[in-house]
């Protein structure tokens, strides 16, 4: 095989797992209907995917047993159009960050905010975030921890309703947000900045 016809080859399987090379994040911020809901309408995001991750646990399920995971959310990016350090921009004026029992009505472990980071170079990024956020609220305590990326459990099977619940059940998922008034303490701490 000569030499061109290889890179001609080779080119091809490029350009076909070009999608499969898509950076990605993981970001757990309370509900993770929200969580798509927020990131999906950014340009450069190509897809969202609620899950669980963060726990020991092998294959949690919502109904079932998720216990010391988080609800949270695997963003896969075109790091051409969108910058991981974007991403993270966007992510904290959707989030309680002083909030250490949930975020907004939802309480406890599975609901807290976290960002996973895959590697140092992420770390790094996500470091220098939450210090800026840091010396935006000097009176107030960033509780959100940057955690080691571990396995991502997208949710599946008999419980993949909660996949872009907010595209398929757009009445029930208004008014749960409303009613949890995530917009309104979003609003509150950030102020325009709220993307919502």
């Amino acid at each position: 095989m000569n030499r061109t016809r290889i890179f001609i080859i080779l080119t091809a399987l490029l350009m076909i797992a070009g999608p499969a090379l898509a950076d990605k994040a993981i970001l757990a911020g309370g509900c993770f209907w929200c969580m798509e809901s927020d990131f999906e309408k950014l340009p450069g995001v190509t897809d969202v995917v609620s899950g669980f991750t963060g726990g020991t646990l092998k294959n949690p399920t919502y109904n079932g047993n998720h216990s010391g995971h988080y609800e949270a959310v695997e963003i896969t990016y075109d790091s051409a159009k969108i910058s991981y350090q974007k991403l993270l921009d966007h992510y904290w004026v959707n989030i309680d960050p002083f909030d250490d029992g949930g975020q907004f009505c939802d309480r406890g472990h599975s609901y807290l905010a976290a960002i996973f980071v895959a590697n140092a170079a992420e770390r790094k990024i996500a470091e220098a975030s939450k210090q800026r956020v840091t010396a935006q609220f000097p009176k107030e305590k960033v509780v959100t921890p940057i955690l080691d990326a571990s396995t991502f459990y997208p949710i599946a099977g008999d419980e993949s309703y909660h996949q872009d619940y907010y595209k398929n059940n757009p009445i029930r998922y208004n008014s749960y947000r409303w009613g949890c008034g995530r917009d309104q303490r979003l609003k509150k701490i950030w102020g325009e900045k709220a993307s919502h």
